[in-house]
């Protein structure tokens, strides 16, 4: 009988990995990844993750978690599903953030300590490059939704450095302010947003001349960055304030400031982007944002220091 429920729990669980999205939340010091429903905003499930979960990512159909273990030096893989993990890929020192291009074929690891982003293979979990750039400690590497180029955030610069990801070596760097982190692109590719947490701003790039041609003040330590799927609106986290603010992509000015928990970090739209998920660092939380009317709805409990959210 036991036996019989557990299956029953287990055949529950995929269809509804299959029928809805999920929040994962890696916990860095928990060593955790809490997955919450969308549908019900709980948190229905906790997956070990190793020692230091940070950065995390999936495959496009969602089935498999890509996760950094800064503790392991290794990205973990994980079924989705079960939880199970396939053998980690070996990385350098401290890995942090971690991003998927959209047509799935590669996976993007910022390595700290080696100051590189390496490149995988998400099929075949072989290392395709390690790319060395000129920031230091180097936090996000998020690809273009075109899959054209992935830029690089490093908490030791003042740019951007800009990899060619047919080339697989950095070909420039776009000037902005003091430690750059969180970044995210307009959905046509055309335009990059980049928090800067030292000086409290989020920048403008345009990708076509790969310059800075806005910078939009924010609140204090801005960091997390995601961009509405319609391209309308892009929310920045502001780690000091324990704010969220939205701004304004036609005008490129703020148009709702909404407070959330302790030190807001990384962030999540769900895919048809009516609601955000930001991962309260502090608070051991997850703030909920209704996106229509720029309000939190409601205020999740996590494992201990949550780094960011994916949604899949």
């Amino acid at each position: 009988m036991k036996t019989a429920a557990l299956c029953a729990f287990g055949a529950l669980w995929v269809g509804n990995a299959v029928a809805a999205p999920f929040a994962y939340v890696p916990n860095e010091k928990s060593g955790t990844v809490s997955v919450i429903d969308v549908q019900t905003d709980s948190v229905v499930r906790e997956i070990g993750a190793g020692k230091r979960p940070r950065g995390i990512a999936a495959d496009p159909g969602g089935t498999t978690l890509f996760v950094t273990d800064a503790a392991a030096s290794v990205l973990l893989v994980l079924d989705t599903a079960s939880g199970r993990p396939a053998p980690p890929v070996p990385l350098g020192k401290s890995p942090e953030g971690v991003h998927a291009s959209a047509d799935g074929r590669y996976i993007a690891v910022a390595v700290e300590e080696s100051n590189s982003v390496t490149i995988i293979d998400a099929k075949t979990r072989r290392q395709l490059a390690d790319i060395p750039v000129a920031g230091k400690n180097p936090e996000h590497a998020v690809f273009s939704p075109d899959g054209r180029w992935l830029l690089v955030s490093a908490e030791e610069a003042e740019q951007v450095d800009v990899i060619d990801v047919a080339q697989m070596r950095q070909v420039g760097s776009i000037a902005l302010g003091l430690r750059p982190r969180g970044i995210g692109f307009s959905p046509d590719s055309g335009r990059a947003y980049v928090a800067a947490e030292l000086v409290s701003t989020v920048f403008v790039i345009d990708m076509a001349t790969r310059r800075a041609v806005a910078s939009i003040p924010a609140g204090k330590n801005a960091n997390g960055i995601a961009v509405h799927p319609d391209g309308r609106h892009v929310y920045v986290s502001n780690g000091a304030d324990g704010t969220v603010m939205q701004i304004d992509t036609a005008t490129n000015t703020v148009s709702a400031t909404i407070p959330v928990g302790k030190r807001p970090w990384n962030m999540a739209l769900t895919p048809d982007g009516a609601k955000l998920y930001v991962a309260n660092g502090r608070s051991n939380s997850v703030s909920v944002i209704d996106t229509a009317s720029a309000t939190r709805i409601k205020d999740i409990p996590v494992g201990e220091l949550p780094w960011g959210v994916l949604i899949r």
